[in-house]
């Protein structure tokens, strides 16, 4: 079972400013999905070491678009004076969504951008100090999130189980060798909603899983899903059926067969992809 997460952050305002519940801990990331704005000079991400947007800085990134080269800046700021600026490329496109993840090792952060390495940075300030995350810039939020990593396949609860207006979002990437990528929401008996996106096909099957056996299949044409590309998935629980909504467009209505909602009360993640977070 997946361990209890803390809670993120959905659409936040810039400046922001938010807990890292516990501190940071050695194995946990933090996550930042965004898009930067089409005239973005500079945004900047800071964990911050204390507990307000004024405290010491113990990783600043900053990704620079004024000048010639577009360029990522890390440093950290302590003790009233900024040390030595660290740099990379800055993959992170003007106009596109973005997703920055920062994981805590004992020696240094490692920084990945839209699924792929960046750079480590090593630690100036001790990790275990840091309680807060500051955003601010040229930057739309849509999502800030801390977590331990979280694996396929994946199953966590669902505390309380379905009700009408409930809403599951999945973050994640299809890989290149991506052959399919599979939802289900469970109960003790069986599956009430089964969503498979087949990437050779080019189709996607929901079905239920009752008394032993699979019930009829329901097809549609066209996997919403890009390989290798970030993408966000909404599914709704409705009074009367399911709506699915991948990276903002609805994709799926399914209508209940198993109407007993609050028996539901598992769900789980298969397939090849690379999945961030998961909130239920």
């Amino acid at each position: 079972m997946a361990v209890c997460q803390q809670q993120p952050f959905l659409r936040p305002k810039t400046p922001f400013t938010g807990p890292l519940l516990g501190g940071l801990q050695e194995g946990k990331s933090v996550i930042i999905i965004g898009r930067v704005l089409v005239d973005a000079n500079r945004f900047h991400v800071n964990l911050k070491y204390g507990s307000n947007s004024e405290a010491d800085n113990a990783l600043h990134i900053n990704p620079r678009y004024e000048e010639e080269i577009e360029h990522i800046v890390y440093n950290t700021y302590q003790n009233c004076s900024w040390g030595k600026e660290e740099k990379s490329n800055c993959p992170f496109i003007r106009g596109q969504p973005f997703i920055l993840q920062i994981l805590v090792t004992k020696e240094a952060y490692k920084i990945t951008a839209n699924g792929k390495y960046l750079m480590d940075y090593k630690h100036r300030i001790p990790f275990n100090g840091v309680y807060t995350i500051f955003v601010d810039g040229m930057v739309e939020l849509e999502f800030i999130g801390y977590q331990y990593p979280a694996v396929v396949p994946y199953k966590t609860m669902i505390t309380g189980g379905l009700q009408p207006g409930k809403d599951i979002f999945i973050y994640g990437f299809p890989t290149k060798e991506s052959k399919s990528v599979e939802f289900n929401l469970r109960h003790r008996y069986g599956i009430a909603f089964h969503y498979l996106s087949l990437f050779d096909e080019n189709k996607v099957v929901c079905n239920t899983y009752e008394n032993g056996s699979w019930g009829t299949e329901e097809k549609s044409g066209g996997v919403p899903f890009v390989k290798d590309e970030l993408f966000q998935v909404k599914i709704s629980c409705n009074k009367n059926h399911y709506d699915v909504f991948v990276n903002g467009q609805e994709v799926q209505t399914y209508k209940h067969r198993f109407t007993k909602l609050d028996d539901i009360d598992i769900f789980e993640v298969y397939g090849q992809l690379q999945l961030i977070f998961v909130y239920v």
